[in-house]
């Protein structure tokens, strides 16, 4: 298939999924406005991730690390110097980014990479949890709680989901316009080199180190700024929340299923365990841990039997079938 040809009808699917999430809440109870706001919010989390994980091949155990500081900050800038929350939103990304540069450049410079740079990430965010928790013991016992203000898209607060639900899809569609813009440039190309080879992509000229920080420092503030998102929504934060490694988990297994290094994998994978989630929860959850087992299990068949994830399998079976080489 020509390549423009795939652009269009990219770009098409693109713009009729956006048509149909646009008018979605229109048509839909608030309950499953708030399922379609997880999605996507995980989704977004997911393509974040996806761009150093994904694309350029360093695998992060502890992405909620930047997550729990892009909350944290917004949160406490709001509380305490009255700064306002989208204003919160950015300080919180660029506060993500230097932790992840700073962190990235150690475990780069020292060449931490596999299972060793994913062990510094979640050692990383474990760090975090430990001084946060010692820290709100003795400050926030009780959690910090965003005080209720005025129902406005200036305060990021709204009664209604719906707005929350615009906002995530706005977030989400820039983080999938951005991933799709840095896989056709050169620097998605330079990614992709470093994943599959960073010996061999030094010997021709590409300056790994540079392109794996680079790769960090979007990566941090994506989700740093998803971190901002979160504490806006449910409008109260503790340590958990911020820096559990369950989050950190749910952050990769969208784009592991969906198929990572691939554009539209994270939105997939979150929805696919969404839907799984929800789905087992309501017929097994009587039986308690049961519906656990059942997740539990469909996503060690998809990892088993599809290793590049369920958007890799069908792009490995296209190019089987139609005989053409994969790109």
């Amino acid at each position: 298939m020509p390549e423009s040809r795939q652009r269009f009808l990219k770009l098409a699917l693109f713009g009729i999924a956006g048509v149909i999430l646009l008018a979605l809440p229109q048509y839909i109870p608030e309950y499953h406005t708030h399922l379609m706001t997880t999605v996507l919010f995980f989704g977004y989390l997911g393509t974040a991730w996806n761009i150093l994980g994904g694309y350029a091949g360093q695998f992060s155990f502890g992405h909620t690390a930047f997550f729990g500081i892009g909350a944290f900050t917004s949160s406490l800038l709001q509380l305490h110097a009255g700064v306002n929350p989208w204003i919160g939103m950015v300080l919180a990304g660029i506060v993500g980014t230097m932790v992840g540069l700073f962190i990235g450049s150690l475990c780069f410079r020292y060449g931490l990479k596999g299972p060793f740079f994913a062990l510094a990430m979640l050692a990383l965010a474990e760090m975090l949890r430990l001084v946060s928790i010692q820290w709100m013991t003795a400050k926030y016992p009780l959690g910090i709680n965003i005080p209720l203000l005025e129902d406005s898209l200036l305060n990021f607060q709204f009664r209604d989901k719906v707005p929350y639900y615009y906002i995530i899809l706005l977030m989400t569609a820039a983080a999938l316009l951005l991933a799709d813009a840095l896989e056709k440039r050169r620097i998605g190309s330079y990614f992709k080199a470093i994943r599959e080879n960073e010996d061999a992509a030094e010997s021709l000229g590409v300056n790994a180190f540079k392109y794996k920080l680079i790769a960090m420092g979007i990566s941090a503030f994506m989700t740093a700024i998803g971190g901002t998102f979160y504490a806006q929504y449910y409008l109260t934060l503790d340590d958990e929340a911020a820096f559990g490694v369950a989050n950190s988990i749910e952050i990769l297994l969208g784009p592991i299923i969906g198929g990572s290094g691939t554009v539209f994998g994270p939105i997939l994978g979150a929805g696919i365990l969404e839907f799984l989630s929800e789905t087992s929860r309501n017929f097994l959850g009587r039986y308690s841990g049961v519906h656990l087992m059942v997740y539990g299990a469909v996503l060690i068949i998809v990892i088993v039997f599809l290793p590049d994830g369920i958007l890799g399998g069908l792009k490995k079976a296209f190019y089987k079938i139609s005989g053409s080489k994969q790109k």
